[in-house]
């Protein structure tokens, strides 16, 4: 795996679509993706970014596979850490994500328990189909970057719901 994720760096950076840390380009390639167990995220974003991970991957599904002891809120979460701050770098690469066709939702209000942070330098609200509602969070904690997607169960997060 180390020579694939080396060919991948190498292949990155003679076309100028390198970015501050891995963790960008796996979880653009791969947090916005339903139907996913744990292993097959995990397994996903290696092919991406070289395993072991060079970045620490919080997922669950709660639809696909029981997560005790997560936020009753959230139903599926995707989320990546990494050393350094990159919030940046992060916040074009996820929008750009987001822009691109099929676009990732319309922007609503948050609802509780979301809200920005002192170190927050990105959070929305987005209604998908299906009356669900996915929260993009980028910012950073102490010396790491994240960034994490939130997926709600059907009609919670709404406006009016």
């Amino acid at each position: 795996m180390a020579l694939k994720s080396a060919h991948i760096t190498a292949f990155m950076l003679l076309t100028g679509g390198a970015h501050a840390h891995p963790a960008i380009d796996a979880f653009t390639a791969f947090c916005f993706k339903a139907g996913q167990t744990p292993a097959q995220a995990h397994a996903n974003m290696a092919g991406v970014a070289g395993d072991p991970l060079p970045f620490t991957l919080t997922f669950w599904d709660k639809t696909i596979v029981p997560a005790p002891g997560t936020p009753e809120i959230t139903e599926r979460r995707c989320e990546v850490t990494f050393d350094g701050d990159h919030a940046d770098d992060a916040l074009r690469d996820v929008q750009a994500k987001m822009a691109t066709p099929p676009v990732f939702g319309t922007s609503i209000p948050l609802t509780p328990p979301y809200v920005a942070t002192d170190t927050t330098v990105y959070i929305d609200a987005r209604e998908l189909l299906r009356e669900r509602v996915a929260v993009v969070h980028i910012g950073t904690k102490g010396a790491q970057t994240f960034i994490r997607v939130d997926r709600l169960p059907a009609g919670k997060g709404l406006p009016n719901g």
